[in-house]
């Protein structure tokens, strides 16, 4: 049985809820399901979202997350543009995968930005988690730039960003956008099998050995 807190929390998020953060889930949600198909018109969802994201996190202090937004229209930009062309050797970005050293710099990059801009936010601001703010913010910044590049554990990485945000909104009474995070989980999951048999195949068919 759902308790009595529960339903209001939940009838004051859908009186709270807007059209603009309807817009931005369903467009958010498109992007997703596009990029699980290598769709190049997932780039255009992600600008539009982006664009309504911007102003709905800045209203209600997630600065972090207002400053990433910015970074996703520009980065929109740069993955339509790095899937429409050619790689320098003329071939087609295809799926692939990072070395263990990347990931390595990867890991160690976020986390003492989030250290650095957590302290930054928490001291000098009136951000509301500013370590968790910091965290999803410089994760989501390395893991889209390896959807531009086609790298196939970022969905690994999202499971473990989208799993951080649920909370953050959840606290910001985002609650729309948190079911919608919920639903990321579910998504990326199978949008990690559905490149990495794309990323099988293109092994098979340049005639190299597949990885596990």
């Amino acid at each position: 049985m759902v308790s009595p807190e529960i339903r209001e929390a939940i009838a004051s998020a859908y009186a709270a809820m807007t059209l603009w953060e309807v817009a931005a889930v369903v467009l958010a949600l498109t992007y997703l399901l596009l990029a699980m198909r290598e769709n190049i018109l997932c780039w255009y969802a992600a600008f539009a979202s982006t664009a309504i994201y911007l102003f709905l996190f800045w209203d209600v202090s997630l600065l972090m997350e207002s400053a990433l937004q910015i970074f996703y229209l520009v980065i929109a930009v740069y993955g339509w543009w790095q899937w429409r062309h050619r790689n320098r050797d003329g071939e087609k970005l295809h799926i692939h995968r990072w070395s263990a050293a990347m990931h390595l710099y990867a890991f160690a990059g976020v986390g003492v930005l989030t250290l650095v801009f957590g302290y930054l936010l928490d001291n000098y601001t009136s951000a509301a988690l500013p370590y968790l703010d910091s965290f999803t913010t410089w994760g989501a910044v390395i893991t889209t730039y390896m959807v531009t590049r086609k790298v196939l554990e970022n969905w690994l990485y999202w499971i473990v960003i989208d799993g951080a945000a649920i909370y953050l909104y959840i606290d910001r009474e985002l609650y729309l956008t948190a079911l919608l995070f919920v639903l990321y989980v579910i998504l990326v999951v199978i949008g990690f099998f559905q490149w990495y048999a794309l990323y099988r195949q293109q092994q098979v068919d340049s005639g190299q050995a597949v990885a596990v």
